[in-house]
């Protein structure tokens, strides 16, 4: 049985003491695959460093809205050479986030669309953050989706993954609309997370990404026993989906490795 998480910090500090033994388990659990997106430069350097390291790790590069602030003209010459390197795969984490407001609202906008337009220039699909910014997320990328309309891309269809998804049906079915696929995280494990599990339940599988958002995330049978998360774990992510819809762990496991393949072009 084959897993992908779809999105995980291994760049994070956190790692650090044992970067190597964490990958190890997550391909002993059968994630022969993952998706480390960049948060600012720093850390999408060291998420294209990884890539290059590691046969099944991939980039992804982008300015978190956190770090919006410091995206000008030079950081996003920076992050368009980084993102034609080999085994990027996505311009993010992107987007916006209301909830903490470490940059000014109308600079985290300028910086999503910014990059969602770089994101058109390269043909990479992208990797989108949406914390208490609902509205103003579905305005950008409802406009994003007309360009891309508009000029014929290859990412109609196929835009990118809002991650770690933490809007009801309504909102995941509007995003649908515009290409995306949606990603869950540790959250459907907790009993508390009944929102979570309908939205598994009404978006078709085939549009369904699992991931860790490690360090962060921890799901149930960890918490209060430790803090980090790691891609080990989102075999408890996927299994929640299962459960939700349903299915079998394997059905989970096969359909969403296959949609995250399809969205990132990841190597067999």
């Amino acid at each position: 049985m084959e897993l992908v998480d779809s999105h995980c910090h291994l760049d994070h500090s956190d790692f650090d003491v044992d970067r190597d033994a964490v990958i190890a388990r997550a391909i002993e659990n059968g994630i022969t695959r993952l998706v480390n997106p960049g948060g600012d430069l720093p850390s999408s350097r060291a998420a294209v460093a990884l890539a290059q390291q590691h046969k099944g790790i991939y980039a992804a590069v982008g300015v978190h809205p956190h770090d919006a602030k410091t995206l000008d003209a030079a950081a996003l010459l920076e992050l368009k050479a980084m993102a034609s390197a080999h085994k990027n795969v996505a311009i993010g984490e992107i987007g916006l986030d209301y909830f903490r407001d470490l940059s000014p609202r109308d600079v985290q906008r300028r910086a999503f669309q910014a990059q969602l337009e770089l994101a058109v220039e390269l043909g990479l699909p992208v990797i989108v953050h949406d914390r208490d910014a609902h509205d103003d997320m579905l305005a950008i990328l409802s406009d994003w989706s007309s360009l891309l309309r508009a000029r014929r891309s290859t990412l109609h269809g196929r835009a990118g993954v809002l991650h770690s998804f933490s809007g009801d049906a309504a909102l995941a079915g509007r995003a649908l609309e515009l290409g995306f696929y949606i990603g869950i995280s540790g959250p459907v494990t907790y009993t508390s997370a009944e929102q979570t599990r309908e939205v598994v339940r009404a978006v078709p599988l085939e549009r369904l990404l699992v991931e860790t958002d490690a360090p962060y995330l921890i799901p149930q049978p960890y918490r209060g026993k430790q803090k980090r998360n790691e891609p080990a774990y989102v075999r408890w992510v996927a299994l929640a989906v299962a459960e939700a819809r349903g299915l079998t762990l394997e059905q989970v496991a096969a359909r969403t490795s296959a949609n995250a393949t399809a969205l990132f072009g990841l190597a067999g």
